[in-house]
C-alpha cells in the first residue's frame, strides 16, 4: 500500500514537472487560454514558478537601470487614449521642439554617472520622417554610443531603411510597443492600426538593432486582452529582447483620466506571466512604479523583472527618484546591470560613411478611420 502511495505520488510529481517544462520553454505557440491559465495560477505557486524561470535564464541579482529621455514632447497627431503628449487632448505637458545633440549628451552623461547602463529617447511622433531632425537623431545614437552606453529609440513608425540607419548610428535597441491585444486595440487607438505596429517590429528584425515591446494594463481591457498581448509578442520570432510592463498612469485631460490605477497584485501576476511566457527576454518594470512600494517592486523583481527606468520623469509621467532606487537596491541586495551584458556593444558609422541615404520616403501608414467615443469626448472637451 505504501509503495503504491509512493509511486502516485512520484507519477504526479513527473507530471508537474514535465508540465512545467513544457509550458516554459521557449515556445511561439502559446493560446491566450494557457496564457490565462498561467496567470490565474494561485499567486504562492506563480511566484515560484516565474522566478524558477528566472533563474535559470537570468542573474536574479543584476538589474539593468535605464533613463528614458524626451527629446521631443507633445503635438503627438496620434489619438491613443493613454496619452497626454496627444495634441488633441489638453493636458498639462509643456511641449518642446526637438533637443540638440549637446543636450542629450549633457542628459546622458548625467544618467550613466547615476548608475544607468541605457539611455531610450523618445519622440512625440507618429512617424519617422526623413530630413535635417531624423539626422540628428542618428547623430544622437552615435554621440551616446560612444558613450559606452545603449542607446534605445522610441520615435514610432519606422521604414526598412531608416531602421537600418539607426543600426549603422549604433543603435542597440527600438522600442515599439503593441500597448494592448490586436482585439482590444481598436478602444484605445484610431489613428494606426495594430498591424503598423508589426510591420514596424519587422523592418527593425531586418537589421542588427534588437527589439523592445510590450505594452500598459490598466487600459479598460480584460484579462484576455492581456493574455492577447503576451500570445502575441511570444508569437513574433524570435521574441523580443526587452518587454515592457507599465501600469497607466492616468493623466488628466486624456481620454482615460477617470481610470482606476492597477493593483500591485495585477503587477506581479502580469510581471510574472511574462516572465514564464517570455523566458529569455529581459521584463521591464515601467509606468507605474511612483504607486509601488519597495516590497511591491521587490516581489516583481523576484517574479522576473530585471529591468526598470531611473528618473524623475517617463517622458512625461512621474517617476522614482534616481537615489531612492538605489537604496532601494542595496535593501535588496541587487546590482545595476553593466551594458551590454546581453549583447556586443554596435560599431557607430559616421554619416559620411554610410551605406543607406536618406531616400524621401512618404509611407501610407494605416489610419483606421474609427470613432472612439471617449477618446472624441476628451477632444471635444479640450476644445472648450
Amino acid at each position: 500500500m505504501t509503495l503504491i502511495i509512493v509511486r502516485t505520488i512520484y507519477n504526479q510529481l513527473e507530471f508537474q514537472i514535465e508540465r512545467f517544462i513544457y509550458m516554459t520553454e521557449t515556445r511561439h505557440n502559446w493560446t491566450k487560454e494557457e496564457v490565462m491559465e498561467v496567470y490565474n495560477t494561485p499567486l504562492m505557486e506563480l511566484l515560484y514558478q516565474a522566478a524558477t524561470v528566472h533563474r535559470e535564464n537570468h542573474n536574479p541579482n543584476q538589474v539593468q537601470v535605464s533613463t528614458l529621455l524626451s527629446i521631443k514632447t507633445g503635438g503627438c497627431p496620434e489619438d491613443c487614449g493613454y496619452c497626454p503628449q496627444a495634441a488633441r487632448y489638453h493636458t498639462d505637458i509643456e511641449g518642446n521642439d526637438l533637443m540638440s545633440v549637446q543636450q542629450v549628451k549633457a542628459q546622458a552623461l548625467r544618467a550613466k554617472s547615476s548608475g544607468s547602463s541605457r539611455v531610450c529617447m523618445g519622440a512625440a511622433w507618429r512617424n519617422v520622417k526623413d530630413g535635417p531632425e531624423f539626422d540628428n537623431v542618428l547623430e544622437m545614437v552615435r554621440t551616446i554610443n560612444k558613450l559606452d552606453m545603449e542607446v534605445c529609440c522610441t520615435l514610432g513608425m519606422i521604414t526598412e531603411n531608416q531602421a537600418q540607419r539607426l543600426a549603422e548610428a549604433g543603435l542597440y535597441a527600438y522600442n515599439h510597443n503593441l500597448d494592448t491585444s490586436e482585439d482590444y486595440y481598436k478602444d484605445v487607438i484610431s489613428t494606426r492600426a495594430f498591424q503598423d505596429r508589426l510591420d514596424t517590429i519587422d523592418n527593425v528584425r531586418k537589421t542588427n538593432v534588437t527589439v523592445c515591446s510590450g505594452g500598459i494594463i490598466g487600459m479598460g481591457e480584460q484579462l484576455e486582452d492581456r493574455a492577447g498581448m503576451l500570445v502575441a509578442l511570444a508569437s513574433l520570432s524570435p521574441q523580443p529582447e526587452s518587454t515592457p510592463i507599465n501600469a497607466l498612469v492616468p493623466v488628466e485631460g486624456t481620454p482615460m483620466e477617470e481610470f482606476e490605477k492597477v493593483s500591485i497584485w495585477e503587477m506581479v501576476r502580469m510581471v510574472a506571466t511574462t516572465r514564464i511566457i517570455l523566458p529569455n527576454t529581459q521584463v521591464r518594470l515601467s509606468a507605474g512604479r511612483t504607486d509601488m512600494s519597495r516590497e511591491g517592486q521587490a516581489m516583481c523583481f523576484f517574479a522576473g523583472a530585471n529591468s526598470i527606468f531611473a528618473g524623475d520623469k517617463l517622458l512625461t509621467t512621474p517617476n522614482p527618484d534616481v537615489n531612492e532606487d538605489m537604496k532601494m537596491f542595496k535593501l535588496l541586495g541587487l546590482q545595476p546591470m553593466k551594458p551590454f551584458a546581453k549583447k556586443a556593444q554596435p560599431e557607430s558609422v559616421e554619416a559620411q560613411y554610410s551605406k543607406f541615404k536618406e531616400q524621401g520616403e512618404k509611407p501610407k501608414w494605416s489610419r483606421p478611420g474609427h470613432k472612439i467615443e471617449r477618446n472624441e469626448e476628451a477632444k471635444a472637451k479640450a476644445k472648450l
